[in-house]
C-alpha cells in the first residue's frame, strides 16, 4: 500500500483536496476528525484538559469549551504543548491503528490528513507527502469568511511551520488559488498510475 500524508497551512483546502480522494476511492483519515474524537465527553483526554485548563473549559453539558480552550492555548505556546502532549499521542494511535486497518484490507493507497505532519515529525510515516497551498493573502480571506479575527488567524498561523517551510519538505504541492476544478486535476496528476505513485 502507498501510504500518502495530505498537509498544508490552515485554511489551505485540506478538507476539499480530502473530499477529491474520497470521490476517487481513496480511503481519507482526518487528524481534525480525530482530535474532536478524542475530547467527546466520557474520554480520558476530556478529563486529562478539565485538570491541566480548569473546570471551566467543561461546558454545562459535558463537553469540551472549544473556543474558551483555543483563547488559552493559542494565546501561549506553554499551554499549547500541554495540550499537544495531551492530544497527539491519542490522535497518532488512531491513525496508526486504521492505517494498519487499511494495510490488512490490501488498499492500493490510502491518505491521512495532519496540519501539523511536519511539526509533529510524522513525515517517515508515509511513502511521499501532498501539501496543500495558497497565497497569504487568500487564506487570509478564506479565515476571515470562518468569522475569525485577525488575532484569531495570526495566533493560528504562527502556530505551524510556514508555508513555505511544508513546500520545501513535501513530495508534491497542490496550489488552491484558481477553482476546484483545477486543485482536482493536480490531485489527478499526482495519483496518476503513470506517475511514480502508480
Amino acid at each position: 500500500m502507498t501510504l500518502l500524508g495530505l498537509t498544508g497551512g490552515v485554511g489551505m483546502g485540506k478538507s476539499a483536496c480530502a473530499q477529491f480522494l474520497r470521490e476517487r476511492a481513496i480511503p481519507v483519515i482526518d487528524t481534525d476528525d480525530l482530535a474532536r474524537a478524542v475530547v467527546e465527553p466520557g474520554q480520558p483526554a476530556l478529563s486529562e484538559i478539565q485538570k491541566t485548563f480548569g473546570h471551566e473549559m467543561i461546558g454545562p453539558d459535558g463537553r469540551l469549551r472549544r473556543d474558551l480552550l483555543a483563547r488559552r492555548v493559542f494565546s501561549d505556546p506553554d499551554a499549547r504543548h500541554q495540550l499537544e502532549a495531551i492530544l497527539h499521542p491519542r490522535i497518532r494511535a488512531l491513525w496508526r491503528a486504521q492505517v494498519d486497518q487499511w494495510r490488512n484490507e490490501h488498499r492500493p493507497k490510502a491518505v491521512v490528513a495532519i496540519p501539523l505532519l511536519f511539526e509533529t515529525g510524522t513525515e517517515s510515516q508515509f511513502d511521499a507527502v501532498i501539501c496543500v497551498a495558497c497565497s497569504r493573502a487568500t487564506q487570509m480571506e478564506r479565515l476571515k469568511a470562518r468569522g475569525w479575527s485577525a488575532e484569531q488567524i495570526d495566533q493560528r498561523i504562527r502556530a505551524q511551520l510556514p508555508t513555505e517551510d511544508k513546500i520545501a519538505r513535501s513530495n508534491y504541492v497542490i496550489w488552491t488559488e484558481g477553482p476546484l476544478e483545477i486543485h482536482a486535476a493536480q490531485l489527478d496528476r499526482i495519483l496518476n498510475p503513470s506517475s511514480c505513485l502508480g
